[in-house]
Formats: C-alpha cells, sequence, structure tokens
C-alpha cells in the first residue's frame, strides 16, 4: 500500500468529491476506485451507522451496494463495478456533510489506531472469505431496516472488516469478525 489510509481523509474526500445536491453511490465509486474494495465498503457501512441510517431505504440501498462490491472481491475482481440504475441512487450532500463534520473528531481518534498488522488475514483467501462474509452481513441489513438502527450491528462488522481491508490491518479485521460471532451469539441467547 503506497498511502496509510484513514478514514478521516476518506470521508473528506467524498466530502469534497460532492458537487451536486445528492452523493450517488457512483460517486463514491468513482472517487475510490483507485483504493480498491476496502472503502467502497466501509463508507456505506458508516452510513447506515450514522442517524442517516434511520431514513427508509438508507439500509436497503446501503446493503445492496455492499453486497454488489462485496460479491465482486469475493469472486476474483481486481477493480469495482455497480449498475447504473443502483449507482444513481443517493443521498442528500447536505446531510452528509453535517454527518462528516460531527463524525471528524471520533475518525481522528480512530485512525491513531489503524496500521499494517497481521497480515496473514490480509492475504487474497482471507479478503476472498471476509468479502463473501461482507455479502451476507450486506443482505441481512435489509429486513433489518424494518427495525430503526437494527442495521448498525451488520454494518458495523462491515465498516471494521472494510477498514482492515484498507488498512491491511488484520487485528481490525478480526475485531470485525468478533462483532459478527458476539451478535450471532446475541441472537442466539
Amino acid at each position: 500500500m503506497t498511502e496509510r489510509i484513514t478514514l478521516t481523509r476518506l470521508l473528506e474526500q467524498l466530502d469534497e468529491s460532492g458537487t451536486g445536491e445528492m452523493l450517488r453511490l457512483q460517486d463514491i465509486v468513482d472517487n475510490f476506485d483507485s483504493r480498491g474494495f476496502g472503502p467502497l465498503l466501509v463508507l456505506p457501512a458508516l452510513i447506515v451507522l450514522l442517524p442517516t441510517g434511520a431514513i427508509p431505504t438508507i439500509p436497503t440501498l446501503c446493503g445492496l451496494f455492499i453486497a454488489t462490491l462485496a460479491g465482486q472481491l469475493a469472486l476474483g475482481k481486481t477493480s469495482p463495478w455497480l449498475p447504473r440504475r443502483l449507482g444513481r441512487r443517493g443521498i442528500s450532500h447536505d446531510r452528509f456533510h453535517r454527518a462528516v463534520t460531527r463524525l471528524k473528531p471520533w475518525t481522528e481518534r480512530f485512525d491513531k489506531l489503524l496500521k499494517p498488522r497481521l497480515q496473514a488475514f490480509a492475504n487474497p483467501l482471507s479478503r476472498r472469505l471476509i468479502a463473501a462474509l461482507a455479502v451476507m452481513l450486506a443482505l441481512s441489513m435489509i429486513p433489518l431496516e424494518l427495525l430503526p438502527f437494527a442495521a448498525a450491528l451488520p454494518a458495523l462488522a462491515i465498516a471494521l472488516m472494510g477498514l482492515g481491508l484498507a488498512a491491511e490491518d488484520g487485528l481490525v479485521m478480526l475485531i470485525g469478525l468478533a462483532v459478527v460471532i458476539g451478535g450471532g451469539v446475541f441472537l442466539l441467547w
């Protein structure tokens, strides 16, 4: 990885890239295409984690977006592609800007924790398995949309695993897996 990735910078780049009233899903893909799949999994997951995740259809759109991209990574694709119809969907740029402003102090703290480590979990097979799990989690967000903020748990796991992919941080990927396992245990209990 040539440049260390930070969550704060990813959000700022996306916020700066918005030129219109709507921030379209295709804008996200266009902005982060060169960085791979990690940031493209993180940003829609964060949108679901934010208060915007309570807006009807946002978890479904983000879940479809994540499932589409993670499915491509699971199948071994090297660069992301998004169907035109899904790419035209989006959220208000104004609302996204306000959320980025509120989150910035928190993301700056979190950025200090990201660094390349446990890179055995960043190998191609692990990346594909993480992507397959992200597809299942993303699709689970669609029915969870019926309960406000219920999609936040799978979104948190996807965000952590995406950050781990982007920063080649195997520890963060494992924490994302722990969130999945903990959520599964909680649901079964």
